[in-house]
């Protein structure tokens, strides 16, 4: 009998049930399977023909691995998944969620609350395009990205993985879907995946549904709302997904309304796939099956019974797969699991599979090292840098600005526990799950780029906490960067939400002295006190900028305008949250869309 799955020119549908026919239980519950790179052996991959690898946050093939290295990992592991009965090609996957942040030397973007303040949508495209570029050349054919959560709480330890708090701006900047997957053509069926080619990578929106709205920001807390509120607020920016051509969605940890949304059948079946038309699969996140129940992983049947049946179709099981697959299996032959809900889940995946062309070109394209990290990228993300940038004050008096500061000043003091900091400047997910401070891969720090600007008879200082004698004049100006460590997740939540290292009063210490710019690199808005809004001269809200501190230098030497607008209400005390801006108790320190410019004051506000 022909092996129509085989054929590249045969329609995906035939070739898919094709294949489908010819795979035995086992083998489908192994294509439903995702498994951490350290347990996935090639015997685990021959023998239970596993569907997907992914790579923990951090979880490289050694530390400051280069693509070159990566490509030789996956490459490694495809070929050994190629050794299977059926020959089915595994995908690769990885949270490139600002690039392809888990690897040396790659381009790193702002992160998705930066690219919000931007309002871009042609720009979010382009580094869809570049980041999908710099995964594919590291043999990995799957990214976690997008986060398209709507964030109504900056409590949220995910915030800055969020375009705004404003739905139509989250809507507006999944045009990176399209830069990652690639452009569908016109007449593509309405939730059918899409991926153009080889220089394309499968893109995942998540966190379905609700995330960035749980009860005061909680990570993996519970989202309280009507239907009508989940849909036109947090839900809308999947339909954009959905029409161009999104291939996975990836299910939240957080709960609607009390329950988990991996165990929400309502949501994932009824909604999303049934009423919205979704076509590709459904991926659980990390270990989110043993959320199900407390202790967490106890009676697991029950949790991988619980979450199949509600629609998940690809499990990220990660490290104990064997159980998970002799429990599934378990469960579809008591007939707990419908052997129909299986066949769906594992077309859903295949399908996935072969629009991506992995069958066609299951290794990886060396051709492509070359582009990463390279300048037309890192100029792309020092474009994305300077259009993030929001200034909050500039002069003490409008009459007065003070910025654009003098490049060829005579002496000028650089302070603060950011300002040379590549690791700081980049947050969480760069190098690893939490992200780490310090030289972490190859980019231009603040500092760096300040030394850069100015002329070659200006004198820069450098003191990250200035004593008494290094606040000792005269200077024409100082810079005071501060902000937020890296942090991921749950560990991101914070109620206080001040600012780290005391940055507040190195602020107020040398603004004391010294006519002062501040620049806050932060994943979300945080208390700035009254003495720090007073005291400084210019304040600027940076986000987390990435490799390419240069943006910064840009726009604050005069080369380029303020463009960034507030993506977030900041707030004035922690006592609003959360604050919306249509109560009319709105009274805000800034409001969602304010931003000043050099040339026209205060931007028009949302």
């Amino acid at each position: 009998m022909d092996c129509i799955y085989k054929n590249p020119n045969a329609p995906i549908e035939d070739r898919l049930k094709d294949l489908l026919s010819r795979m035995t239980l086992q083998e489908k519950i192994g294509q439903m399977t995702q498994i951490e790179r350290t347990v996935a052996t090639p015997a685990a991959l021959k023998n239970f023909s596993i569907g997907s690898i992914l790579s923990d946050g951090g979880s490289a093939p050694f530390e400051k691995a280069l693509s070159a290295d990566w490509a030789d990992m996956v490459d490694g592991f495809q070929q050994a998944a190629l050794q299977s009965r059926l020959g089915i090609p595994l995908i690769y996957g990885v949270d490139a969620v600002h690039g392809n942040n888990n690897v040396y030397g790659a381009t790193i973007f702002p992160h998705n609350v930066g690219l919000g303040a931007t309002r871009d949508a042609d720009l979010a495209q382009r580094i869809g395009a570049a980041t999908a570029l710099e995964v594919r050349a590291s043999g990995i054919h799957y990214a976690f990205a997008p986060c398209v959560a709507v964030c109504k709480d900056p409590r949220w330890g995910r915030c800055f993985e969020s375009y705004s708090e404003d739905t139509d701006i989250v809507r507006k900047m999944t045009s990176i879907i399209t830069g990652l997957q690639g452009k569908p053509p016109v007449d593509h069926p309405k939730g059918y995946p899409f991926v153009a080619g080889r220089n394309n990578v499968i893109a995942c929106a998540k966190h379905f549904v609700g995330d960035g709205g749980t009860e005061k920001g909680i990570n993996e807390g519970n989202t309280v709302s009507s239907y009508d509120d989940l849909e036109s607020i947090h839900m809308a920016p999947y339909l954009d997904c959905i029409s161009q051509g999104v291939s996975t969605v990836m299910a939240s940890y957080s709960s609607w309304n009390g329950t988990k949304l991996h165990a929400d059948r309502f949501l994932l079946t009824e909604i999303l796939k049934d009423k919205l038309g979704f076509k590709g699969f459904v991926i659980s996140d990390w270990e989110a099956l043993d959320r199900l129940t407390e202790p967490r992983g106890s009676n697991y049947r029950y949790c991988i019974s619980t979450a199949v049946n509600a629609g998940i179709d690809m499990v990220m099981v990660p490290h104990r797969y064997k159980q998970f697959v002799e429990d599934l299996t378990f469960l579809v032959e008591s007939g707990e699991v419908p052997m129909s809900r299986i066949d769906d889940a594992v077309e859903r995946i295949l399908r996935v599979k072969f629009v991506s062309g992995l069958f066609e070109y299951p290794f990886s394209d060396r051709s492509l090292l070359d582009i990463v990290g390279c300048k037309l990228h890192r100029e792309l993300a020092r474009e994305a840098v300077r259009k993030s940038l929001v200034l909050l004050k500039n002069g003490k008096s409008p009459e007065n600005p003070f910025l654009p500061l003098d490049r060829i000043a005579e002496r000028i003091l650089v302070a603060g526990t950011h300002a040379d900091n590549l690791g700081y400047q980049c947050g969480g997910w760069t190098c690893t799950w939490l992200g780490v401070g310090g030289r972490i891969t190859i980019g231009t720090t603040i500092l760096e780029a300040i030394r850069e600007s100015v002329g070659g008879g200006t004198e820069v200082i450098y003191d990250p906490y200035p004593s008494t004698n290094s606040l000792a004049g005269p200077y024409s100006f100082a810079i005071v960067v501060v902000g937020e460590p890296p942090y991921a997740e749950t560990l991101g939540d914070s109620e206080r939400l001040v600012i780290p290292f005391d940055g507040n009063d190195i602020i107020v210490s040398v603004a004391d002295k010294i006519p002062t710019l501040a620049i806050l690199i932060s994943g979300r808005p945080l208390v700035l006190e009254p003495r720090v809004l007073e005291k400084v001269d210019a304040l600027v809200a940076a986000w987390l900028p990435g490799t390419e501190g240069r943006g910064i230098t840009d726009v604050v030497f005069g080369d380029f305008e303020f463009e960034g607008r507030l993506p977030m209400t900041w707030f004035r005390s922690t006592e609003q949250l959360p604050v919306n801006p249509r109560h009319n108790s709105y009274d805000p320190l800034f409001p969602l869309g304010f931003g000043l410019t050099y040339n026209k004051g205060s931007t028009p506000q949302e």
